[in-house]
């Protein structure tokens, strides 16, 4: 903890020094000290990142070790508790303790206790058993506790944006069944002046027109990540946590990358590729500060007073942002000095997000979007899954696999635009 705090610190007195430094540039200032300023500004940033990017890999540490104490605080030996004793009900072990004493017995059933066994058969909720034979968790391999379901879902949401319900909209259907959806666009539409007395056009014009678009349920999986027994036995329980981490890393890479760029055949209709340009650039590799607002304002204003709207490219673009400079060498863009992820393009501030699936800016790239991000729809079918197995293919080893159904499709294409380069 103390070396977070110490990051955090560092971080936030960075931050204020390079504001400091930044607004030492003035009409006074010579060119040449205005670069070296300039210089000096950079390194600051690149430092303050590195710290952030040392900060993450901190914080991911600390909840891993967190969970590895609970976890040893509540183990209970040869299916007892943590005395020794054993029986009532009171001294039940939990599903995922259970779960971690079907793996170090290597999918040997019999040898488990009957109380290890009696947890495993009558199951632990609504996720799906994945096992040998249907119907016989014995035969085969029993799911994983959901409580390593809920760490996939968060790592899932930090590799991917578009996985996040605080970003998109988010539908949770327990099947994957085609999912209708009506959208309809009446912004061009107005009311007209009334006459006393004169009866009401009715000529059809003002007519709604309603359409529909299909919100399908396609799958992606894993593939099974062989574990061996010499390692489960002696990993214990910090394989689930390594195992979890990685397959929701996967699975939120490919679901990210899908419902970014998917073509919309056979496949998520990405958010980058269902959207209509909103402002061409000038030039095959950079952009500039008035291109970012002409991007802004290719959207209706509806649009943009909207709690989800933003901004999104990669990092990359993100950098090329950052050192954007007037003809006197003052950055066109600022931030925010705590990093929240939200950016100032003249006196326009929005929040933004970074989504490595993105395409950097090159000729005919489409690399930064912006708008209501609120109209992009995913579908989430039954859940994501995590099964382990273990049969005469794998034995002594066991297999852990991850599998998802999602689809992604924009509602209003009026809600959100891209600017492509020349």
């Amino acid at each position: 903890m103390a070396d977070i705090i110490a990051l955090r610190a560092k971080m936030a007195k960075l931050a204020a020094d390079a504001r400091s430094k930044f607004d030492e540039i003035t009409d006074k200032t010579t060119e040449d000290r205005a670069t070296e300023i300039t210089a000096e500004f950079d390194a600051m940033m690149t430092e303050h990142s590195g710290l952030s990017a040392t900060l993450e890999r901190e914080l991911k540490l600390e909840e891993i070790d967190t969970r590895s104490r609970e976890i040893d605080t509540r183990r209970r030996p040869n299916g007892g508790d943590v005395s020794g004793n054993k029986g009532n009900d009171d001294d039940a072990p939990t599903y995922r303790e259970a779960f971690h004493e079907y793996l170090r017995a290597q999918g040997n059933v019999a040898a488990l206790p009957t109380e290890v066994r009696e947890v495993l058969n009558g199951g632990f909720g609504q996720v799906e058993e994945r096992a040998q034979t249907a119907g016989t968790n014995s035969a085969g391999g029993f799911s994983v506790p959901d409580e390593m379901m809920a760490n996939l879902i968060r790592t899932m949401a930090v590799w991917g944006p578009m996985y996040d319900s605080d970003i998109c909209t988010i539908i949770n259907t327990s099947g994957g069944n085609p999912l209708p959806m009506p959208t309809v666009n009446d912004t061009a539409s107005t009311a007209g002046a009334s006459t006393e007395g004169a009866t009401l056009t009715d000529d059809g014009g003002k007519d709604v027109v309603f359409a529909q678009k299909t919100l399908d349920a396609f799958s992606f999986n894993t593939e099974w990540v062989r574990c061996s027994l010499e390692l489960a036995m002696d990993s214990s329980e910090a394989m689930e946590t390594l195992l979890t981490d990685l397959l929701g890393e996967r699975l939120g890479r490919t679901a990210n990358l899908q419902l970014s760029i998917g073509s919309g055949s056979g496949e998520p209709h990405g958010l980058v590729t269902a959207t209509g340009a909103g402002k061409t650039a000038a030039a095959t590799g950079a952009v500039t500060a008035d291109e970012l607002l002409d991007l802004v304002h290719s959207i209706d204003p509806a649009y943009r007073v909207s709690p989800k709207t933003r901004m999104m490219f990669n990092d990359t673009t993100l950098l090329a942002l950052r050192k954007l400079k007037d003809g006197q060498g003052n950055y066109l863009i600022t931030e925010a000095p705590d990093g929240s992820g939200r950016m100032t393009v003249g006196s326009v501030a929005m929040p933004y997000s970074i989504n490595q699936a993105m395409a950097s800016m090159a000729t005919g790239t489409k690399p930064i979007v912006f708008g209501d991000f609120g109209k992009y729809f995913v579908r989430k079918a039954g859940g994501v899954l995590i099964g382990a197995i273990d049969d005469k293919d794998f034995w002594p080893s066991f297999g852990v696999a991850g599998y998802m159904r999602l689809d992604g499709e924009l509602g209003d294409t009026a809600a959100i635009k891209h600017l492509i380069m020349a």
